[in-house]
């Protein structure tokens, strides 16, 4: 007795230590990386919180930063890490922060500012994405570094005290826009964080959309010196597999994107990087670039230690629709037709999942390629098929036509209906044109940057999905013939760089991208050319515009008046656009579908949670997420919200997910999609929450940072436990 006794305590005391060391923690029951896990699947294995005790979480802890944007512009998107008993995050101004994970006590502070004293004045310089940080740490756990991005500077940072590494890059940072065969003078910025794998650090980046954006190319790092050691071209040059495909032999000197932003997941075993790409600038008309556009718009297995490509698939050829691949895969291990397959499944923004064995690239279920519209603009040469999964169903709808426009009121119904058939197309993959077609789901999804869950021993995939119709309408490329004055130059340089996201009336679209219209009674000069310097939330910098350029751009926005120092910088020829100087059309701004009260001018559900079995390819469930109060209180049943942030899944049962405009976190039961629990927040936890378990007690941690679609911003983090 005695004897097993002794056992049973040594047992108990392997089991605390093993949950002292998170990060080499076996399974699922860390969160020592971006989504949980390097194969991107936001599981848990921690089950204490069940559903049978869910409704009794508390608030642990709280963390404020007290850095958020006091113009409700900023935001914070971070998925969050713990490791050895300390969570590491950002903050809206991209401070990197260390707290004791049990109780969100600071240890250390990084401010990115205090490195670049240029910018210490600057109240927006800071304000930009992160979605995460990555951690390494040497075979003996004396080393340990944390890697994150600030704008284009990927920083190492010591995990124990928050200091640079100094040795490490350019004096403690990698530059992310050097190291891309080209010089380039457009925006680069890391977003969603790298890969770890051995001793490198694998890195995507957020570029340019526009046709001069900076190339998109995959690279790895050595974590100790920040030497460049491999780099994989989205757009292939001389002598590489898919040069061939692109008619322009020199489009690889020229053209820019192709570029991952929305993660990766990583076969550590097998040593190989899954990596989701975007599409080429730009977005919406691509006569400058015929051909299918490899590897744009792919999913991409690279070789994790040489970059050295394995397997690719095309999700979208020739993309007109901004149809990025917007988030990391996901690796699952199924059953198909009687064999045991490693795959891996890829969300896309048109709500399908295309699902490939992990080590050759061949479909799960059977691709085809359909037949779509290609009666174009001219001079655009669009693609004549587009791949359809058979399986998995869709987790979204495919289609909007006029039986689908709101019927919240009958007055709503007759408004909303007129503004539908103003736009005359609405079948998917219809060519960009002046009458314009009904982009559905929206460019932001369905699927999305927050990414999809995956419980390793269902195999279900759960995913967070906005149905969001978008109006796409092309217009003629104002012709640079304005006035040559100094508006009248500004009025250029907008047409060249602004027009897209603000309209051509300066309106924006109330929500993503903010109307530009008497802006001078908000801002003084110097703020909004800062702001155009340095960029703020989504917003990229445009540091490229020549400082007479950007001084005609501001005299246009705000509306200056002429002065005669202005003589020197009017000129008599027209403003040159570079890579955009034959680019004849662009797209009229970014249009949700929206009623007069700011609701989705499609019939509800507006956003969802969504369960699909991943062996048998079927739509399990599908549930309304988030809801607006005063059309509940109306009788109308619960719509869901427009949502940004993704879901993780536990082995207790239980999908945690926030990401919706009611500023609210949820439980819903995993097998059924039946709400279990719900809790307030302090402002919208547009982000993906984490879960790990100190000593026993299970934590549930999200970060508050709102900021989106006219959510008011946060920059707290909210820490939730059983009592």
């Amino acid at each position: 007795m005695k004897t097993q006794t002794f056992l049973y305590f040594l047992a108990t005391l392997c089991i605390i230590a093993s949950c002292k060391k998170h990060h080499t923690a076996t399974g699922y029951s860390g969160w020592a990386t971006y989504a949980g896990s390097k194969d991107g699947n936001r599981y848990s294995s921690n089950d204490q919180i069940t559903l049978q005790n869910v409704s009794q979480l508390k608030v642990a802890w709280t963390y404020s930063s007290a850095d958020k944007d006091s113009a409700n512009r900023s935001q914070n998107q971070c998925n969050p890490i713990m490791v050895d008993g300390t969570l590491y995050g950002t903050s809206p101004k991209l401070k990197l922060f260390a707290l004791d994970a049990t109780t969100g006590e600071q240890k250390w502070l990084f401010d990115p500012a205090s490195q670049d004293t240029s910018k210490k004045n600057d109240p927006m310089a800071y304000y930009k994405v992160c979605r995460g940080v990555s951690y390494w740490e040497d075979k003996n756990g004396e080393n340990k570094r944390l890697f994150y991005s600030v704008g284009q500077k990927t920083f190492a940072i010591d995990a124990e005290n928050g200091r640079p590494i100094m040795s490490f890059g350019k004096g403690g940072y990698l530059d992310l826009t050097e190291d891309l065969g080209r010089k380039v003078n457009s925006y680069v910025s890391g977003t969603t964080p790298g890969v770890i794998y051995k001793d490198l650090i694998i890195l995507g980046a957020r570029v340019d959309e526009s046709e001069d954006a900076a190339p998109g190319h995959i690279r790895a790092y050595d974590v100790m010196t920040g030497k460049l050691r491999w780099i994989f071209h989205t757009i292939p040059h001389p002598g590489e597999f898919g040069f061939n495909t692109w008619p322009d032999s020199i489009a690889w000197k020229k053209l820019g994107s192709a570029n991952n932003w929305g993660g990766m997941a990583l076969d550590e075993k097998r040593g190989i990087v899954y990596v989701p790409t975007g599409s080429v600038g730009g977005d919406f008309y691509g006569a400058h670039r015929k051909g299918p556009d490899l590897f744009a718009n792919c999913l991409i297995a690279l070789d994790a230690a040489t970059g050295k490509y394995i397997w690719h698939y095309q999700v979208i050829h020739h993309d007109l629709w901004d149809r990025d691949l917007p988030a990391n895969p996901n690796l699952v291990t199924i059953q198909h037709d009687g064999k045991t397959i490693d795959a891996v499944a890829q969300i896309t923004k048109h709500g399908f999942i295309f699902m490939f064995d992990r080590t050759n690239g061949q479909p799960v279920f059977p691709i085809t390629e359909k037949t779509v519209p290609t009666s174009a603009l001219p001079g655009e040469v669009p693609w004549p098929t587009q791949p359809i999964p058979s399986l998995p169903q869709p987790f979204a709808r495919q289609h909007f036509g006029p039986e689908d426009v709101t019927d919240i009121s009958p007055e709503t119904h007759q408004i909303m209906l007129a503004k539908y058939r103003k736009v005359k197309y609405n079948t998917m993959f219809t060519p960009p044109s002046k009458d314009g077609d009904w982009v559905f789901p929206g460019f932001d999804g369905g699927g999305e940057w927050g990414g999809a869950a995956v419980d390793p021993e269902t195999k279900i995939m759960y995913i967070s999905n906005t149905e969001m119709p978008w109006a796409q309408v092309m217009i003629d490329v104002p012709k640079n013939n304005y006035a040559h004055t100094l508006q009248g130059i500004g009025h250029a340089i907008y047409n060249k760089y602004c027009i897209t996201c603000h309209g051509p009336e300066l309106k924006g679209n109330g929500s993503s991208y903010p109307s530009l219209v008497n802006i001078s009674k908000k801002y003084k000069a110097e703020q909004v050319s800062q702001l155009v310097t340095n960029g703020r939330n989504m917003m990229p910098s445009f540091k490229q515009i020549p400082a007479a350029e950007k001084a005609a751009l501001l005299a246009f926005v705000l509306k200056l008046p002429e002065k005669a120092s202005d003589a020197r910088i009017i000129s008599k020829e027209p403003v040159s656009t570079n890579a955009q100087d034959n680019i004849p059309y662009t797209m009229n701004g970014y249009k949700r579908f929206l009623d007069t009260n700011g609701y989705p001018g499609i019939k509800p559900p507006w956003g969802t949670l969504d369960a699909v079995d991943l062996t048998s390819g079927k739509l399990l469930w599908k549930v309304p997420l988030g809801e607006y109060p005063e059309l509940t209180k109306r009788g109308i049943p619960k719509t869901g919200t427009e949502l940004y942030g993704g879901p993780l899944v536990t082995k207790g049962g239980l999908v945690f997910v926030a990401a919706t405009k009611d500023e609210k976190i949820r439980a819903f039961d995993k097998k059924t999609g039946k709400q279990v629990w719900e809790a307030k927040l302090p402002a919208a936890g547009y982000a993906t929450p984490a879960t790990y378990a100190i000593d026993g007690r299970q934590y549930l941690v999200i970060a508050c940072g709102g900021g989106k679609i006219g959510s008011k911003s946060g920059d707290s983090y909210v820490c939730f436990a059983l009592p």
